[in-house]
């Protein structure tokens, strides 16, 4: 029988339980949606499967069979996976749940909300969310004998998935593999747990460099990161005919970058991304830092990788903390005549501090002192100021009068602490001439 009279049997076959289920002859409905889902599937016309296998389960659910309904729900999730739609697998899974209370025997429970979390969880694992798969499982956990759940095959399949993650460790997937048969898995859900395997290994094998092009920064300078993506190891994965996936490059699609909270990021390599398979990929990224804190960190980062606009895992890097120091802090002080300075006359005298670093200076305390023959009529010779920025400058007048004539020396002392709760004091000297 050539194809399109394949299609046009279950093409009738379909309207057929369609006609059944209308006449309420529900039974009779259930299994000839059964038969044409069967009939797509061999055309690989998997929507229309899913369609018929779910419009049967609505039968059973109606006549109260609900083992069987199960059954029908559990291959329309199938034909999901034959055509790579997992999330409406795992919708398809997730509502499952339900009807299984409601089946008589208390092993088939055990069973069933065993085997759906599970293939929920590797639904999820192949969309990059495995945590929220996990999550489901421990939720539907306490519906489940704690024996038979603590020793079902499935359940130390998802340990051994999430020690090998953890631990980093590729022994866990071999272990895995050889336990395959032990699963029970049917075709499409064999495959979703061979791309579950897939993914784990490009997650192991996948090596992360950072490089900075500095030693150490100022909280004024940029900092540039390189970000070295080598995938050099994951020819040998693509290679093993058990696993059987063909893939020659793949792209970043998403970038998520951590940072402590001095950092911005002004500038990241543009998603998506494309990554050889076989080779070292670079992506650059920009931070500028806005002030000094004891541990300033980049990272980790979250890279979204997508395999044949499908496939999603995140790769998680770790973190690197750049070195970071204050720009230095220089205050600079000068004094100004506003009259000539003459013996018996006041005349007034202008101090001027200013911070000509590259950072600010906190908790400033001014002193001046004069020699005994200059007497201060008025003004202050104490100054203190919380924060004197860059190009910032503090400037005040005295009033003084000569007693003697002759050259003196105006000293100012200046503490401050810079920008890193460094304590400095500088003083400075100024040669002033009295004459007659």
């Amino acid at each position: 029988m050539g194809k399109k009279d394949q299609r046009l049997v279950a093409e009738n076959q379909f309207l057929r339980a369609e006609q059944l289920f209308k006449a309420r002859q529900f039974k009779k409905a259930g299994n000839k949606y059964h038969v044409a889902g069967n009939s797509y599937l061999k055309l690989n016309e998997f929507e229309k499967a899913k369609v018929c296998f779910i419009n049967g389960a609505k039968a059973f659910i109606i006549l109260e069979k609900f083992d069987t309904s199960i059954e029908l729900l559990r291959q329309s999730g199938e034909a999901c996976l034959h055509d790579s739609k997992f999330l409406e697998a795992n919708q398809i899974y997730k509502e499952v749940i339900n009807y299984i209370p409601k089946l008589k025997n208390s092993s088939d429970r055990n069973s069933n909300f065993v085997i759906f979390p599970v293939l929920s969880y590797l639904c999820s694992f192949v969309k990059g969310s495995p945590d929220e798969g996990l999550d489901f499982i421990k939720r539907t956990k306490k519906r489940v004998d704690k024996e038979y759940f603590k020793e079902h095959s499935l359940i130390k399949l998802v340990s051994e998935l999430t020690i090998a993650l953890r631990d980093e460790d590729l022994k866990y997937l071999d272990k895995i593999k050889n336990n395959i048969g032990r699963y029970k898995f049917r075709d499409a859900e064999l495959k979703l747990l061979k791309n579950v395997l897939l993914l784990t290994k490009f997650k192991l094998l996948i090596n992360i460099t950072f490089k900075l092009d500095k030693e150490t920064y100022t909280t004024k300078e940029i900092i540039n990161l390189n970000l070295g993506f080598d995938t050099s190891n994951l020819l040998q994965v693509l290679k093993d005919s058990f696993l059987h996936y063909e893939l020659d490059e793949f792209n970043i699609t998403k970038i998520l970058v951590n940072l402590s909270d001095n950092l911005s990021i002004s500038k990241k390599s543009k998603v998506p991304f494309r990554i050889e398979v076989g080779k070292q990929s670079h992506l650059e990224f920009t931070f500028k830092p806005h002030f000094q804190v004891d541990n300033p960190r980049i990272g980790p980062m979250f890279l979204t990788c997508e395999l044949n606009n499908n496939l999603i895992f995140i790769y998680k890097t770790q973190s690197i903390e750049p070195h970071l120091i204050s720009p230095p802090t220089t205050l600079n002080a000068s004094i100004k005549n506003l009259r000539p300075p003459l013996i018996g006359q006041t005349f007034p005298l202008e101090i001027v501090v200013e911070n000509e670093g590259e950072g600010e200076a906190l908790d400033v305390k001014i002193d001046v002192e004069f020699p005994e023959d200059l007497k201060v009529m008025r003004g202050t010779t104490n100054k203190q100021i919380f924060s004197l920025k860059t190009k910032e400058d503090l400037k005040w007048e005295i009033s003084l009068k000569p007693i003697e004539a002759g050259d003196y020396i105006i000293k100012i002392i200046i503490k401050f602490m810079d920008s890193d709760q460094n304590k400095i004091e500088e003083t400075k000297d100024f040669p002033i001439s009295i004459k007659l």
